[in-house]
């Protein structure tokens, strides 16, 4: 799995890559929890995922139920096939605010 981070001006967006599975969740995890530490809105962006499991998806989750707490804008975007069915399986695509684009996140107020 590979990580990429583009700074915003009030928010940060983490692109995730390949597989986020148990041998790289956390990783993805102190990344997400890093960015919320500096108090920035997140955006995850999931275009280049090809398979995530339930560690990944609790990982999301954490950053989530996170930015919530600290009245911090969550959001994915780009979600591709492969993690909306994993999504959609745990409900969670009800539960995650999700974006068609970046600008979409950056427009909305948080």
């Amino acid at each position: 799995m590979n990580i990429d981070k583009v700074e915003g001006a009030d928010f940060t967006v983490i692109g995730l890559e390949g597989d986020v599975d148990l041998s790289c969740s956390p990783d993805a995890r102190r990344s997400i929890l890093d960015v919320l530490e500096t108090k920035k809105n997140l955006l995850i962006d999931l275009a280049k995922v090809s398979y995530i499991d339930s560690s990944g998806v609790a990982s999301l989750v954490e950053g989530y139920q996170t930015a919530k707490k600290r009245t911090l804008k969550f959001g994915l975007v780009g979600i591709s096939d492969a993690v909306m069915s994993v999504l959609k399986l745990a409900r969670l695509d009800k539960v995650f605010p999700i974006y068609d684009s970046v600008a979409e996140f950056e427009k909305e107020d948080a």
